[in-house]
């Protein structure tokens, strides 16, 4: 009896514990996203609408634009994103259903190395090594781009999704593999017929947590993209420095005086891109939904 009361009051101890960490992270996601609305919302009072819309950002003399934070936060994030997904669920497929074994344990410990590396580190190299060969290779007058900030995030977002698509297609069952073998398919069809469809909502998930990296990276596109709040017009600009909302908030913030104008635009910045991240994430968890749901329709 005394092994059966403890065996309960530990696991209800750990039931107890459980719930009050989800709890926590909830609360703690609402008190940010009040404090974010407390302190950015008086933009709106102090700053005309129009203003805030505009193509210029210079807080010196009252113009705060966010129409070319917004545009370079989402040149760079998206074109991180068109070049770290397809590679890393190319590389996953790889290390998980090509390569031996041999090179699976090497691969995939050096992929989550990769992803352990931290972003100023990352964005040192970028302006010792990429910044320079980018300007004499393209023959620019500055390396520091669009596009060099693009390749670095595309770099940092690269190992979170190769690690978590891998992981996905591990879990496919092997009966999977032996069936499409079985009815005739080569190795590449049963991959990309059966395994990949088999874990798409886990992939579509390692998708979004790549996108979310990269949306939400300050040191490395603060080094690397220039900090120019210009407001891109074509496709030439990946090639001219630009300015994110991330860079923007950990640039001005530490010099603001607190309660001012700029302050609070500060943290509409801030709010903005709480929630864009919030829609991306719960455009994510739609789709996941979804693919779920249909899963279970086919089965059922």
């Amino acid at each position: 009896m005394n092994k059966q009361k403890a065996a309960s009051l530990t696991e209800f101890l750990i039931e107890r514990a459980i719930q009050t960490t989800g709890i926590s992270a909830i609360a703690l996601v609402v008190m940010i996203f009040l404090f974010l609305i407390k302190e950015g919302v008086p933009t709106f009072f102090e700053v005309p609408l129009l203003s805030l819309f505009s193509t210029r950002w210079y807080p010196i003399e009252d113009y705060f634009g966010l129409l070319p934070l917004i545009a370079g936060s989402l040149i760079v994030t998206i074109g991180a994103t068109l070049i770290a997904l397809p590679l890393g669920l190319a590389t996953a497929i790889f290390i998980a259903e090509i390569a031996p074994q041999w090179a699976r344990d090497i691969l995939k410990p050096f992929v989550e190395v990769l992803a352990g590396i931290p972003s100023v580190v990352i964005g040192f190299m970028g302006m010792l090594v990429l910044t320079p060969a980018m300007r004499t290779t393209l023959n620019i007058p500055t390396g520091l781009t669009a596009f060099t900030g693009i390749i670095l995030l595309a770099w940092m977002a690269l190992p979170t999704v190769v690690s978590v698509v891998e992981d996905v297609l591990d879990a496919v069952p092997t009966t999977y593999r032996d069936a499409g073998l079985a009815l005739g398919m080569t190795q590449w069809q049963t991959i990309w017929r059966i395994v990949v469809p088999a874990g798409r909502s886990g992939i579509l998930t390692a998708l979004m947590l790549g996108v979310g990296r990269a949306i939400g990276e300050t040191m490395t596109v603060m080094m690397v993209t220039g900090n120019a709040a210009r407001m891109p017009r074509g496709f030439s600009d990946l090639f001219m420095p630009v300015r994110t909302m991330t860079a923007t908030i950990a640039a001005e913030m530490g010099e603001v005086a607190q309660g001012s104008a700029h302050y609070h635009v500060l943290f509409a910045v801030g709010l903005t891109l709480f929630v864009i991240t919030f829609l991306v994430n719960l455009a994510a968890a739609a789709v996941v939904f979804r693919q779920v749901k249909r899963s279970e329709r086919i089965l059922s």
